[in-house]
Formats: structure tokens, sequence, C-alpha cells
């Protein structure tokens, strides 16, 4: 033959499935298991080891070589519970609490549910998107100017450029051959994360807390990890507001208390002014409308309508924190079509932003956001 073809045909080559082993051992997935568990009660030990115990009746977690007896003792072995409670509220008095080898493992549990699993960066900020001499490298390429370091020149791109020059003749590098790696500004921000501690965060059949928990540990998490520049404080917020810790967070309850976002507001204000960034934002997540405030006579409460009383002192500080640059974002969780009349004004009187989102997707619309930030001139 004088010539010659060869034909190729594609298809599907089928192979059993055989699904990736859990390589795990019995303790790894039982922790995992019971750090959500920990979650939902609220950093009860006892109310979670029954709902595990239910869990391994219904599902079989365990078997004869690994029972959740096994499990317990690994977790004292292991530094992840405590006898006792440790003074502040915490744990089950005289019988087991949780340590704080246990509350840092939630938290990385709750950043990698949410915002995926993330190296830790040993520099950190937020992209100001301007270009000059920063820290970070945006993969555009300059001439070299007076004044520019030596460690922002690309030594690679120099020397093509030298080689093109030269066009076979005598090597040399010139300083109009070298190129600079751009980069940009990054900014540290300040944030107060402020939670709604009202009782309607747990009516209606839906549990709201817990979300809203998740969701705090994993932005805490994830911001002294990534952006340990930043400082991030939290406030809840019900009949009156008051400051937690980030260890605080697991213990977390919804109380009694009708939403006094004033005061929640008034408490953000007064710990964004100690703050030296000029990068300075709120968080708000809430499911109702504010429905209290806190005078010289006691509260004054109502909890049918938009109190215009109420409403209108709230209107005033997102004013105020719009004269001294700081927006308000507001994650409204519950779905009320009445409620977005207030959160439309409140958006408005600040400039900030409002988010409707569903208890799934809190996460994500925090996480994009944070990340969003920019640096502004104060």
């Amino acid at each position: 033959m004088n010539g010659s073809y060869l034909y190729i045909m594609q298809g599907f080559l089928f192979r059993e499935y055989i699904p990736e082993l859990d390589k795990r051992s019995p303790f790894e997935r039982l922790l995992e298991i019971f750090l959500e568990l920990i979650t939902y009660t609220s950093g009860d030990v006892d109310e979670a080891l029954d709902w595990l115990r239910e869990l391994d009746k219904e599902h079989r977690l365990t078997n004869d070589d690994y029972t959740i007896e096994d499990f317990i003792e690994d977790l004292f072995a292991k530094g992840y519970l405590q006898q006792g409670g440790d003074g502040d509220g915490e744990g089950n008095g005289g019988g087991s609490s949780i340590s704080a080898k246990t509350e840092q493992a939630i938290r990385k549990n709750a950043m990698e549910q949410i915002f995926g699993k993330m190296k830790k960066s040993t520099t950190g900020g937020h992209r100001t998107g301007q270009a000059g001499s920063g820290d970070e490298p945006t993969g555009d390429r300059r001439p070299f100017q007076f004044g520019d370091r030596a460690d922002q020149i690309d030594f690679t791109d120099s020397i093509r450029n030298a080689q093109i020059r030269s066009a076979g003749g005598e090597f040399s590098l010139h300083e109009q051959d070298l190129e600079i790696r751009e980069t940009e500004l990054k900014a540290s921000a300040s944030t107060v994360l402020m939670i709604d501690i009202s009782h309607s965060m747990i009516l209606y059949g839906e549990d709201r807390i817990t979300p809203a928990k998740k969701v705090s540990m994993a932005l805490a998490e994830y911001i002294s990890t990534r952006y340990p520049k930043d400082t991030l404080d939290i406030i809840v917020f019900g009949n009156d507001a008051w400051q937690i810790s980030v260890k605080d967070l697991p213990y977390l309850k919804v109380g009694p208390y009708h939403t006094n976002t004033v005061a929640g507001l008034q408490l953000a204000m007064d710990l964004l002014r100690r703050r030296k960034n000029n990068n300075k934002q709120i968080f708000m997540i809430t499911d109702g409308k504010p429905s209290c405030l806190k005078t010289k006579d006691g509260y004054y409460k109502n909890s049918f309508g938009l109190d215009p009383v109420i409403v209108n002192k709230c209107l005033n500080l997102a004013s105020e924190c719009r004269k001294i640059n700081i927006p308000i974002t507001t994650f409204m969780i519950a779905q009320d079509p009445y409620l977005q009349q207030f959160v439309e004004e409140f958006t408005e009187a600040n400039n900030g932003k409002a988010i409707y989102t569903g208890l799934g997707g809190l996460g994500e619309w925090i996480f994009s956001d944070y990340e969003r930030n920019r640096k502004r001139k104060g």
C-alpha cells in the first residue's frame, strides 16, 4: 500500500466503582461528629454524648473493637475533655467540660465546612486595588524606576530583555532591561460582628442560632489564620448588648430576650472608635426587627410591628456610622417580607448593604463580603 491510514476510535472504558476508603481512625471519625454535636448543644458534653450514643444505635458508628466508651476515654486522654467546668459557667459543673483544645477544633471544623480548607498565610491583608510598593504580587510588570527595591525585580524577565537587546553579542544587564513585579498595598481591617440572641432565633421550629455561631467561629478562625493583622470583636444583643470572646462562642445560647439593636450598634461604635485601622465595618446577623430600648426608667419594649421610636433611633445610629465611615452589612436570615421595610431604610441611612439569605448561604455571603473589603480613607 502506498498510503496508510490510522483510525482512532474514541469510547468509554467502564470499571467497577470502588469508593475511596476513609483512612481516618475510628477516633477521628467520631471526633468530627462530636464537634458538630457540641456546637448544637452549646458546649453541653453530657447531652452531646447522649446524642452520639443514639446516632451509634441507629447508624452503627462503632463496633466491638472500638466503642463509644473507648472514644470517651480517648477524649480525656487526648485533652479534648476535662473534669468539671472552668469557673466561667462553662461545662457542666462537676461533670465533664470541653477544653481549649476542643474549642479551637470546633472553630477549625466550622471554617472547613463553610470556607473550605484554606492554607495559612504568613502575610495577610485585604487588597486595596492601589498599585505601588505593597506586599502582594498582581501579576503585572513595569519598567524599573529609581527607588524600587531589589526584591521587586523580576530577574527572569530582566535577563530575557538583556539577551534580546544584546542580540547575540556580549551579554550585559542595563537599567532599562530591569522589570519590576507590580504589587498591591494591603490594608488591615477592624470588624465588629453582631449576633442576635433574641428568643425568635429558636422560634417556629427553626434553629437559627447554631448556624450563626458556626459562621462566627469560622470567621474568627479565618481571620486569625489568614489576616492576623485584622481585628474581630464579637457582640451579642438581646435586651442588652455585651461583648464576648471567641472562646465563648461554642457556649452561646438564645435567651428570653427582645431585640435591642440600638444597644448593639452603640457598643459596636464604641469598640471601633478604639481601633486604629481606617478600614472599619460592622456585620449584623439578625432574624427580626428591633423591639427594645433601654431607658433610664428601664426597658421600652414593643414586639408588635415597627415601633417608630425604636426604628428612628436605629436609623439615627446608622446615619452616624455613615458619617464616620463605618459601613454596616445586615444579614437578614428571616424571610418575612414586612421586615424588609426596616432593613431597606436602615441600609439606605447607612449606605451599607442588606443581604437576605437563608441559613445555608449565610457563611458564603459573609466570607465573600469580608474578602471584598477594601481600604477606605477615613
